[in-house]
Formats: C-alpha cells, structure tokens, sequence
C-alpha cells in the first residue's frame, strides 16, 4: 500500500523532529569552493593518521590471548560468494547499458511472495531510506527520461521522475566537487532518510535504524556490482544541503546518509 509521503508527519512530534536535524547537522560535511584550498577536517600528521587506520581494537591489556582452536580463524576463500571486491580508488570512464541499472537494484526491490519485505533487514519494517540513481555526465545508454535522476519505487519495482526540472549539471557537481580525486563513476546512488519514517514509530532510536539500514543497502548493492562486473565505492564527501536543493527536495524533511558510487 502507497501512502502521501506527508501522512508521516502526523505522529512524528515537532520536537523530535527539529532535535535529529540539529543533532544530523553536527555530522555535516561542508567545504566551499571559496574556502576549500584552506579546509581540513583534522590536523593529524600522516605518521599518527596511518597508525591510527585500519586497526584492530583489543580490549585485554594483559595479552592472554585464547591459545586453542578459537585462534587461527579461517577468512572467506577468493572465489566465496560473499567477499567484497575492494572499493574502487579510481573510475575509469566507462559506459553501460541502463539494462545493467535494473539487474543492480534488484535486491532493494520487494520479495516474491511478500507484500512488503524487501531484500535487507529494517527496523519494524520501516523502510525509511528513499534511493535516488544518479546518470553521471550521460555515461549510462537507453537512460528511459531526460532527467537524469531517478526515484527508486521497491514495492512498484519502477522508477519515478519526482522532479523534472533537476538541473543535472548542478547535482553533479554537488555528488563529485572538485577537489574529489575518484575518476569518473557512471553512476551514483543516492541513500536518503526520510525522516517523519524514521522517526514516526520509534522516535530517536528509528535514527539509529535509519543508519543501520543504509549499511545493509550499500553492502547489498556492493556484493551485486562484483556479481555483475562493475566497481563501487561508497562515499560520504558531499555537503547535505547541496544535494538535497539539487534534488528539489525538502531539507527539514529528507537527508542524504551515504552516495554510493558505481562505474
């Protein structure tokens, strides 16, 4: 069943709402083109940075590790069905068919046999994360619009154009800003909240979901691009209030949690 997307808004308290987006800010990314060359997100030196990453967390100072068969454990082999390729660093330019598009997305659609489950766990059956596909500079053949944005409809299992009058110019430039060194992807995915969903039944927590959810999408899409020999690479260099004006959508209402790129 399809309800206005507003209908929302009629459980969710103006407090709580107000609260995430306040709370959501602190996390923002924002580097403008004025002051980009003097941006930084921290002041690490490299040595500390690099020793700091990829890192494992032992809790037990005094070292006595468990001398049995619980060590040695054993990784997924090469060829397992579920080891990730590594993210993409660098997208060469390349051109696919809006066919492949269809196949990527199909694990984000509704099951056979259910009316609502989908392909990934949410909480409370939810489902609070809207996926917007991004055709990056047209790189993408028999695109089915001449808006090159598209909002996906998993129970439907169609896309919508929500907004004609995307400038695709400008929500490009918001997804990729200049100063980002990844190649050229074809396309991007586009991981939104909507926030009266994510919060209308569990209230704080559901912000807590609404993460956990986008996790489970991008790993899915992840698993379904190395099964269909493309590169993907989840990113988080944007500025929220950028891509939702790019999208013609509402800021208090709608937050972009991660784009994931594919190329």
């Amino acid at each position: 069943m399809s309800l206005p997307h507003d209908h929302y808004l009629k459980f969710v308290p103006s407090e709580i709402l107000d609260e995430t987006l306040v709370f959501h800010a602190k996390g923002n990314y924002t580097i403008h083109k004025i002051s980009a060359h003097a941006s930084t997100l921290h002041h690490i030196p490299p040595k500390e940075l690099e020793a700091l990453t990829g890192n494992e967390l032992p809790l037990n100072i005094l070292k006595s590790d468990i001398k049995n068969k619980a060590s040695n454990l054993p990784p997924l082999n090469p060829d397992h069905h579920l080891k990730r390729n590594e993210s993409c660093d660098w997208f060469i330019t390349r051109s696919f068919d809006f066919e492949t598009i269809k196949s990527l997305v199909s694990p984000l659609l509704t099951q056979d046999g259910h009316p609502y489950k989908r392909g990934y766990p949410s909480g409370g059956a939810l489902y609070p994360i809207e996926v917007f596909i991004v055709n990056l500079d047209n790189k993408i053949s028999n695109w089915p619009s001449k808006c090159n944005v598209l909002h996906l409809l998993p129970t439907s299992r169609k896309f919508e154009i929500h907004s004609p009058r995307i400038d695709t110019k400008q929500i490009s430039q918001a997804i990729t800003s200049k100063g980002s060194n990844i190649g050229n992807p074809a396309l991007a995915l586009i991981y939104m909240a909507y926030l009266p969903k994510v919060l209308f039944k569990y209230r704080y927590r559901g912000y807590r979901l609404a993460l956990m959810e986008v996790g489970s999408m991008y790993m899915l899409i992840d698993l379904r691009c190395k099964e269909l020999n493309l590169n993907s690479r989840p990113w988080s260099g944007f500025t929220d209030h950028e891509i939702t004006k790019s999208l013609n959508l509402n800021p208090a209402l709608l937050i972009p949690l991660c784009i994931q790129f594919v190329g």
